[in-house]
């Protein structure tokens, strides 16, 4: 007998529901990056370099900006900011509206790293100069010459502006074209950073010590005059170690020709042609340096000197600079020593690229290595306690440093 057993209870369904989960993502702002003044985040930007042939009214041209408008802009600007003299080479950026219309509305100018100049024309036009914030790093570093001062700078890996800086300082003193093997410096100076990474140059050298021929010579920088803010360099008794002339108009450069009143010229039938100045041969683009303070005479093109630069100093003393490529002066512009006036070419009557620098004194052209030529202001009396208190340190520092060939961030 089969007995079948038949359950009444239902089967027990297990219910499942289902767990919805809601993730809320986190909606990061967008960081906010601000340059030259302005949050970027509101502009389209347009980052370029000015390529040779370029010009300003034709980079605005190109964006949408009519001739009529970029006439206006570049007028009312001139005082601050010279549209013809921008160069090919430097980066630019331009900030245009982020709508449809994408209308030019700022034009940043890069002249260097560091310095920048702006042109805002948005609704009125402005124009101002800025500069980035820099940090100032100091720095030593001390070598042994062993061939050449540009030699010793580049086996260790150390700026070349050092060199030029203390070849400025030491014009009087030591002639860099004829250092001699195991000639020894040492320099403290600052190396400039943007945003504490970018480097941006060379600062300035507080102190540096040059042995040239066995001849110990110190060079502390210090503030002489507190009412212009000016500063020169002094040895460790308070000597001015600047003459109110520079040696040469150009830095590492070699005379190619001396003054010479009896000249001759094989191409002139070896007639006397007189050669009343100094040629300094340099390569095409060179630096040409006023060689002392004074004021721009003359700045043009004519004849034989090509392009050349003339400079009164004082009552006394006139300068000029022959066959530039370029001059970076106007008449009436005050110059410093030291300052850019122009650039070594070959414009006018020249065989190769150099400077030919003149020398008046009393209006008649003499050889300014035959004269007796006034030093700079010395140093006074009521500021060397200042001066000794303040190159007490300095002077420590470098003696502490070692000779050889070494470079530090302090």
């Amino acid at each position: 007998m089969v007995v079948v057993l038949i359950s009444c209870q239902k089967d027990k369904t297990e219910e499942v529901k289902d767990t919805v989960t809601t993730v809320v993502e986190e909606i990061k702002p967008i960081p906010v990056i601000k340059e030259f003044g302005f949050n970027l985040n509101d502009f389209k930007v347009i980052r370029d370099t000015i390529r040779r042939g370029d010009s300003f009214g034709a980079i605005l041209d190109s964006h949408g900006i009519a001739r009529a408008r970029v006439f206006e802009i570049s007028t009312k600007i001139k005082d601050t900011f010279n549209v013809a003299r921008i160069r090919a080479g430097k980066a630019y950026t331009l900030l245009k509206s982020k709508d449809t219309a994408e209308k030019a509305q700022i034009f940043v100018y890069q002249n260097d790293l560091i310095d920048y100049t702006v042109v805002d024309f948005r609704d009125s036009i402005i124009a101002r100069k800025n500069s980035r914030p820099v940090t100032l790093v100091e720095r030593v570093a001390s070598g042994v010459i062993e061939s050449n001062l540009s030699q010793t700078f580049d086996d260790m890996n150390l700026s070349f502006l050092v060199a030029y800086k203390m070849s400025d300082i030491y014009a009087w003193t030591i002639d860099f074209t004829r250092l001699q093997v195991g000639d020894q410096f040492k320099v403290i100076y600052t190396e400039k950073y943007i945003n504490d990474t970018i480097p941006a140059g060379i600062g300035e050298i507080k102190a540096t010590y040059f042995e040239h021929k066995s001849k110990p010579i110190y060079a502390f920088r210090f503030q002489d005059d507190t009412i212009n803010k000016t500063s020169d360099y002094f040895d460790e008794e308070a000597n001015n170690l600047r003459r109110a002339f520079l040696r040469a108009p150009v830095q590492f450069s070699r005379i190619s020709s001396r003054y010479n009143l009896k000249r001759r010229i094989k191409y002139y039938g070896n007639k006397i042609r007189p050669h009343r100045g100094t040629d300094f041969a340099a390569p095409v683009g060179t630096p040409i340096l006023a060689t002392a303070d004074g004021t721009v005479i003359k700045s043009e093109r004519r004849g034989g000197n090509g392009k050349y630069v003339k400079i009164r100093h004082n009552a006394t003393y006139d300068t000029q600079y022959l066959h530039m490529s370029k001059r970076a002066v106007k008449v009436g512009e005050y110059v410093k020593q030291g300052d850019v006036i122009g650039y070594i070419g070959m414009t006018g009557n020249t065989s190769g690229p150099h400077v030919c620098y003149r020398f008046w004194k009393n209006g008649r052209e003499v050889d300014p290595f035959r004269e007796e030529l006034p030093s700079s202001k010395p140093l006074r009396d009521s500021m060397r306690p200042a001066f000794y208190r303040h190159i007490e340190p300095l002077k420590t520092k470098l003696d502490s440093i070692l000779s050889k060939p070494k470079q530090e961030i302090l």
